[in-house]
């Protein structure tokens, strides 16, 4: 295989799709003070990328596609795991954590070379985070159990 090859196009093009959805992900997380800001998204989709963009030039057996893509989730499993905590009888980065996940899925999208499935991915998962919080600030009732104290601690912010 030639150094050219591989460095075509079709691999800017990804590389431009990932760094732009790893930043509509992690602005919305910086923006709000929270972990998985601009440069971890960013990392993560391009990494995840990355990965499938390689194993596609070194394989064309759609197995080894699928063994690559369920070890980039395990690995990635690890990471997410990362930012787990608990704090005061209470968990925190849940949802930093499926953010992670999310990115991973998208990051592998576009290494497969679906374009246009991880755009939606990325901007359906952006307002599922902006729009809970909406939601959360809108209605007292979402407001319970754990939410009640992370909904005091966004109103600080």
């Amino acid at each position: 295989m030639e150094f050219s090859s591989s460095l075509d196009s079709v691999f800017w093009v990804k590389v431009l799709m990932s760094v732009g959805c790893g930043f509509i992900f992690g602005i919305e997380r910086q923006l709000r003070g929270k972990p998985v800001g601009i440069r971890t998204s960013c990392m993560i989709c391009l990494g995840t990328m990355a990965f499938v963009h390689l194993g596609l030039l070194q394989s064309k057996q759609e197995a080894d596609h699928i063994r690559l893509l369920g070890q980039i989730v395990t690995g990635v499993g690890f990471l997410g795991a990362g930012v787990i905590f608990t704090q005061g009888g209470l968990v925190n980065g849940v949802t930093s954590a499926a953010v992670i996940w999310l990115l991973t899925a998208v990051g592998a999208a576009i290494g497969f070379g679906h374009l246009g499935v991880p755009v939606a991915l990325s901007l359906i998962g952006v307002g599922i985070l902006w729009g809970v919080q909406v939601l959360e600030r809108g209605f007292r009732g979402l407001r319970r159990g754990v939410h009640s104290v992370r909904a005091q601690k966004d109103d600080q912010q």
